[in-house]
């Protein structure tokens, strides 16, 4: 791979081969960085993923892996490969996950209720929304801590979809991602690495909505795209245990004033009911 400048940054994006994930590894291809995107399912399309960001970036600033960050193993080896290729790690967006079509696919005309859940399609939720991203941290946050730069992002959900009938146990999942990251920013005050939530905003014209969705209903995947660049950015190195809403990150806006726009209130004290 071609070696990185002092002002490039190496980036995972798990989850990063389609939806909100693809679009913010464009993101961060064109500004610069060299990203390494990772997906749940083996195949060639990885490769081509590969060749589409390098083919963007006009060099060979990108990497596809096969990763099912609910294992451990294989979340080492991610970044065990990343080293390899890149040397270091200095952002991880924590993207992959699982929703209700998980549990049931019509579930926005047909709200599955807690109990009708299947045992396993609840726990691989918990175990690639909650777990996982614990893993790629435990993986990525020492290196991080030793080179006293990094960037942790974790993707969230609207605090209503959190407690919303029908949407266990994706909502609670999320909910427990936001106080973790709350946790993670505190445990890494004065280290130089910074852990923030990035939520859309809205449901996303992403494959975790039915098909058969009305496209004018979701939100465009894009809008990641600018708050995810500032956060993996030295811009954003006085912001730890912050919440921001893609949505409502101004167009017209560049930097610190649009963040200003998009940010939200942090619950310190949980207030779930």
């Amino acid at each position: 791979m071609e070696a990185t400048t002092l002002s490039s940054k190496i980036i995972i994006v798990t989850g990063g081969t389609r939806g909100l994930g693809w679009e913010m590894a464009e993101a961060l291809i064109d500004a610069g960085h060299c990203v390494v995107i990772t997906g749940r399912k083996p195949g060639p399309h990885l490769e081509t993923l590969q060749g589409r960001l390098n083919h963007r970036a006009g060099s060979k600033r990108a990497l596809a892996l096969n990763n099912d960050v609910g294992q451990w193993a294989d979340c080492e080896r991610v970044v065990q490969q990343t080293l390899d290729t890149f040397g270091r790690v200095d952002g991880l967006i924590n993207n992959a996950g699982l929703g209700m079509r998980a549990i049931q696919d019509n579930f926005l005309q047909d709200p599955p209720m807690f109990w009708q859940a299947e045992p396993q399609a609840f726990a691989d939720i918990i175990q690639t929304n909650v777990v996982g991203p614990f893993f790629m941290a435990r993986a990525c946050v020492p290196l991080m801590v030793a080179q006293g730069y990094g960037r942790v992002v974790n993707v969230s959900t609207s605090q209503s979809t959190m407690v919303r009938r029908g949407y266990s146990p994706y909502g609670p999942s999320k909910a427990g991602l936001e106080a973790l990251s709350v946790v993670w920013a505190k445990d890494l005050a004065g280290t130089g690495v910074t852990v923030n939530v990035l939520l859309p905003g809205g449901a996303s014209a992403t494959d975790m909505i039915p098909p058969n969705t009305p496209k004018d209903k979701l939100l465009p995947p894009q809008q990641m795209r600018s708050p995810i660049v500032w956060l993996m950015s030295d811009a954003s190195s006085a912001h730890t245990g912050e919440r921001y809403n893609a949505k409502e990150w101004p167009a017209h806006l560049m930097g610190e004033e649009a963040a200003i726009q998009a940010r939200s209130a942090v619950q310190e004290v949980p207030r779930i009911m």
